[in-house]
């Protein structure tokens, strides 16, 4: 855990639940026991998606995201990588082939073949056949460790602990000039690890932690606890 945690700058560590993480600034959560590799709500081709509707964004905003995520694999080397949801944004489009290309190419990266775990969300509507191609297990949800992993415990199913994306936490930061600053976060509840979206294109839900909760927020590639 150590060694983990001294490999990857701007790490912190987190006990919940008997078990040992590390939070990452790269909006990911990694899982040493497990040798996994935790991320949610990526929206992949929402880019597409939106030059599709005549609406201009750049072009580039896959291409990080896909980079972004083959960096960490390529770093920590987990035997499995989980996606909590919301992999693809929404109808196919033209960037799925890239994705797919992707995720075939990243099994066969690691020494031992990676195994990827899609747990489907709501925004997960391409048809079965794509995520088998790009060689994904499908999933609604599971349990790890005796931790549920699932896209939305609100939605889907009643659980009394659970590891889950669809909200895209953020935090709101106010300085003693009155100076605002919302960044993404890590909430952790006491029966709840929320992880914050993955994807750049992406918006913040503010939310509002309960007396027990604690948030660790993400900025300049650190996680900071903030509360």
């Amino acid at each position: 855990m150590a060694f983990k945690a001294a490999l990857h700058k701007g790490a912190q560590q987190l006990r919940w639940k008997d078990h040992s993480f590390l939070l990452l600034p790269e909006k990911a959560l990694y899982w040493p026991k497990e040798e996994a590799l935790l991320v949610a709500d990526l929206h992949l081709g929402k880019s597409g998606h939106f030059q599709s509707h005549g609406i201009p964004v750049p072009g580039d905003v896959l291409f990080k995201d896909l980079t972004n995520l083959g960096s960490l694999v390529s770093h920590l080397q987990p035997k499995q990588l989980f996606i909590l949801g919301d992999l693809f944004h929404s109808q196919y489009n033209d960037e799925w082939a890239t994705c797919e290309s992707f995720f075939q190419d990243l099994i066969s990266l690691p020494s031992e073949p990676l195994k990827i775990t899609l747990i489907l969300g709501n925004h997960d509507i391409l048809h079965r056949r794509h995520y088998l191609n790009a060689g994904f297990r499908i999933e609604k949800e599971l349990t790890l460790g005796g931790i549920q992993l699932i896209h939305d415990p609100e939605k889907d199913v009643e659980t009394s602990t659970c590891i889950h994306g669809h909200i895209h936490p953020g935090v709101r930061l106010i300085g003693k000039g009155r100076q605002k600053l919302s960044l993404p976060c890590f909430w952790v509840g006491k029966e709840r690890l929320v992880l914050p979206a993955f994807g750049q294109f992406t918006g913040l839900y503010m939310v509002q932690p309960e007396e027990e909760d604690h948030m660790y927020a993400i900025a300049d590639r650190q996680v900071i606890q903030v509360l």
